[in-house]
């Protein structure tokens, strides 16, 4: 199974960044993304890959143990911003470094179980719409797409969304195939009730 791990925002938050994004879509640097369902959208802490299933119950007991161990927090969806030409994406405020220490111990947890996440770095964000592929494009072409995105990423620069709390771990499948992705979540754990603390330092 194709999985990662995320945080769900809820209805309301989600329906604020849909209006805040309905200009962009229209907009002609807008012309050759591909735009994430909004029925998918979250904020990934780790993603897995493809696990064989025998694997995933040692993931469900590390995610429950991590979940346990972390306290629920504030977030909002404000700003936004780019990956070069390939990710359009809105960011995250409110107590991110809560949100940070939950991926940080999700991913080294996994590690520990011997399953590798992707090579980036946590990065806080929501997937908006990715760019069209770069093969066989010039590098001008590749500039220009990377500038438009820039423009539209700038357009959502003052947008702020309602705080709500993130108070569950997804581990989510994601099935593909023609058009967008389809995401279910498989199972979800509470954070704990306690105020989280920012890490010394």
């Amino acid at each position: 199974m194709r999985l990662f791990v995320a945080v769900l925002p809820p209805v309301a938050a989600v329906q604020e960044l849909v209006d805040a994004v309905a200009p962009l879509r229209a907009a002609p640097e807008a012309e050759r993304l591909r735009w994430s369902g909004v029925e998918g959208w979250h904020l990934t802490l780790a993603f897995l890959g493809e696990l064989p299933v025998p694997e995933v119950p040692a993931v469900e007991e590390l995610l429950g143990r991590v979940a346990a161990g972390h306290g629920a927090h504030r977030l909002r969806l404000a700003g936004g911003g780019c990956f070069g030409d390939r990710v359009l994406w809105a960011g995250v405020a409110g107590e991110v470094w809560a949100l940070r220490q939950l991926a940080e111990a999700v991913r080294g947890g996994v590690n520990e179980l011997g399953v590798e996440t992707d090579q980036y770095g946590f990065h806080p964000h929501l997937t908006l719409a990715r760019g069209g592929s770069a093969h066989g494009q010039r590098r001008a072409e590749r500039r220009a797409a990377a500038g438009g995105m820039q423009v539209l990423a700038e357009r959502l620069a003052d947008f702020r969304g309602v705080e709500w709390e993130a108070a569950e771990l997804h581990l989510v499948r994601s099935e593909q195939g023609f058009g967008a992705s389809r995401y279910t979540t498989l199972r979800k754990w509470p954070l704990a009730r306690w105020e989280a603390q920012p890490s010394e330092g």
